[in-house]
């Protein structure tokens, strides 16, 4: 008797300090909803045979046009009161990939990640010049009014105000520093047995000097190998980079034997705890298996696979 082809995708729309004391019932089914409509996208064309490729782009198109994650249309302010995009996607066949950095006026940075990818012969390109890419291939850019939200414009003003770059955060309760890690992303096995990764971000608030986290740093929030496991992970993007986590997990499951579980654990709640660094990832390996670990109050996570998995989740339990 033949068995199908397993097909898993996980997601993620951001963690940090995401306290139920501060969640209205409302919110959290927006959120929610969010992450659902994400995991729909790219499960979808999973199901249908499609590639895990256009499932994760999918997926992180959904979550980028979403307005509560700070991805595109929900990305925070720059110290300029502008917003600067960064997005990567990755592939674990032939380890193809693509990334923006600091890109403004796009409304989808993971699709032009991926137009980097298959229509140029590079891997990364930045500012400016990766918008002016964009044009020639025929992507209309957005102006500014598409990425206002009024929740960012008032984040960003308390920011100027204490002249500090800040994560992600919504309120600050009494005795609360409330932050949040606002990158979304997913990762996907199909049913040919490819693996992708993509991964999008508006980074920190009020940050200056064109700062660039791990997200469009291929191996550090991004990653994707058929030999392995596939990456997409939010957090504090230095520490991110520091500790080259995407694809450290990748070393660990192919070098020491390490189970997918073994080894998200270890970079996660070991090697990024000793750092000082904060957040977590989705990941799914080879075989399907899905793990999304992370060492802060909450992530905003969710997956399905053809064994039965259905999950969204914000909080531990």
């Amino acid at each position: 008797m033949s068995t199908l082809p397993k097909i898993s995708l996980a997601l993620h729309g951001g963690a940090g300090t995401i306290l139920r004391s501060t969640m209205t019932p409302e919110l959290q089914q927006q959120y929610e909803s969010g992450l659902k409509a994400a995991l729909d996208a790219g499960y979808s064309i999973l199901k249908g045979g499609g590639s895990a490729l256009d499932a994760v782009e999918a997926s992180v198109k959904s979550l980028e046009d979403f307005p509560l994650f700070n991805a595109a249309r929900g990305a925070v302010f720059n110290h300029e009161g502008g917003h600067e995009l960064d997005a990567a996607i990755m592939e674990g066949r032939n380890l193809d990939c693509g990334a923006v950095a600091g890109v403004s006026g796009i409304r989808n940075p993971v699709s032009l990640a991926r137009m980097i990818m298959e229509r140029s012969e590079h891997v990364l390109l930045a500012g400016r010049a990766a918008a002016a890419f964009a044009e020639t291939q025929g992507m209309p850019l957005e102006g500014g009014d598409y990425f206002y939200t009024e929740q960012r414009h008032a984040q960003w003003q308390e920011a100027l105000l204490e002249d500090q770059v800040q994560l992600d955060h919504a309120d600050k309760p009494a005795g609360n520093s409330e932050k949040k890690f606002g990158t979304v992303g997913a990762v996907a096995l199909d049913a040919s047995g490819n693996l992708a990764a993509a991964t999008s971000t508006g980074g920190m608030t009020n940050k200056k000097w064109g700062r660039i986290g791990d997200s469009p740093i291929i191996g550090a929030g991004t990653w994707a190998s058929n030999d392995t496991c596939a990456i997409s992970c939010t957090g504090h993007g230095e520490f991110f980079i520091k500790a080259v986590v995407a694809h450290d997990i990748h070393c660990l499951v192919l070098y020491k034997g390490l189970s997918l579980q073994e080894a998200c654990d270890l970079v996660v709640h070991d090697k990024l705890v000793k750092l000082g660094g904060e957040g977590g990832l989705v990941a799914v390996d080879a075989a399907g298996n899905i793990s999304m670990p992370f060492n802060s109050t909450g992530m905003y996570r969710a997956c399905r696979s053809s064994d039965g998995r259905d999950e969204i989740r914000i909080y531990k339990d």
